[in-house]
């Protein structure tokens, strides 16, 4: 990754010419120390930052100076708390590869997964977001938001609760869910392999269109009820469509099946008049792209039409299970903190784009400056 600048000792003068010559902008920085570990961080005011740690020799500040074993520093201007995440990322991952979650104080988002791998398929909480035999759904603000989402999903299937390996056998005890007809008590054999498979595929149904297979079937049932005039029993199948719902709004705005989840962030660039777009496909990073505003030939250029031939353009990329995990990370902690200085949007497809709702974002964006 190629600096945007960088000062070496030889550049310091008495006056700190050079520090005072940094641009007063967000950036990500890294003050090498000859062999010695390089400091990374990232400010808001490169300029005010780098002459407290860099300062005169003489200068009173009890604050860190690294002025005395400082050799060299690189900086990279940033346009937004998401370029910078991703660009320290990159940095503190070159140069610790072997503890950068802690030096980024990185902590992983917790998700829903239905381990349909599983003999007798249940649901976990976890903040694990691999595994190829497993239905990943998240990521969410917190353990407590994933495990209200799993306690009120559960509600709807008659899914076993219990997390131990199930031996079934009409002598087992059950537990209270199975009493509360909240489980289909498996472990009893009250149902059989196949027929519990056959609720799990619903559950994993409601998981990847993110609610719509259960809403669409109780709504069509509810509608030919009625028409029936089987007031009753519609007015039943609308209060389970009402729990229905009720579900799908405690999921969180990112949530969704990690291995379909398409996704665009749009944020301010470093570059004037340009906006950034940083593309997630089936849960995978796709980099960063560009949308300048400048005029081509004198003639402004429809963003329209940059937009379709950026994602057009967009070669799929597949990142390792633990790079999607911490690319994942930082995806959620920018977007559900309070210090979100951009806009996501999520969406089925990734080769067919909201394009209309991201110019809407994109000017959203740029309007806020």
């Amino acid at each position: 990754m190629t600096p945007d600048g960088s000062i070496t000792t030889a550049a310091l003068s008495d006056q700190d010419d050079a520090l005072h010559a940094l641009p007063q902008a967000p950036a990500v920085f890294m003050i090498s120390a000859g062999a010695g570990r390089p400091y990374i961080a990232r400010t808001n005011v490169l300029r005010r930052r780098a002459v407290r740690l860099l300062g005169r020799k003489d200068s009173p500040s009890r604050m860190l100076s690294l002025r005395q074993t400082f050799t060299r520093l690189d900086y990279w201007l940033t346009g937004s708390a998401l370029d910078a995440a991703l660009k320290q990322y990159e940095l503190v991952h070159c140069h610790f590869p072997n503890e950068y979650l802690r030096v980024l104080r990185l902590r992983m988002p917790f998700y829903v997964k239905l381990l349909v791998g599983n003999a007798w398929p249940r649901t976990m909480v976890t903040a694990h977001a691999g595994g190829n035999t497993s239905l990943v759904y998240g990521p969410f603000r917190s353990r407590l938001n994933a495990e209200a989402f799993e306690s009120g999903y559960l509600d709807l299937f008659q899914i076993r609760r219990c997390q131990q390996d199930l031996a079934p056998s009409p002598e087992h005890p059950g537990c209270i869910f199975g009493e509360m007809n909240k489980c289909s008590r498996p472990c009893q054999t009250a149902v059989g392999p196949e027929e519990y498979r056959e609720e799990v595929a619903r559950a994993g149904e409601f998981l990847r269109t993110g609610g719509r297979s259960l809403v669409r079937g109780i709504t069509a049932a509810r509608d030919a009820l009625s028409a029936e005039m089987e007031f009753e029993e519609a007015a039943r199948q609308h209060r389970r469509l009402e729990k229905v719902e009720e579900v799908i709004r405690l999921r969180d705005e990112l949530a969704g099946d990690v291995d379909h989840l398409n996704a665009c962030a749009v944020t301010r660039s470093a570059a004037e008049n340009t906006a950034e777009l940083f593309l997630l496909r089936e849960g995978h990073w796709q980099g960063v792209q560009r949308i300048s505003f400048d005029l081509e030939d004198g003639k402004p250029v429809s963003i329209d039409r940059k937009l379709r031939d950026l994602f057009a353009a967009t070669t799929s990329v597949k990142l390792s299970p633990i790079a999607r995990r911490e690319h994942l990370a930082i995806l959620a902690r920018w977007f559900y903190s309070s210090w979100c200085d951009g806009e996501l949007l999520v969406f089925e497809k990734f080769d067919d784009p909201p394009v209309r709702k991201l110019v809407n974002a994109i000017g959203r964006v740029m309007e806020r400056g």
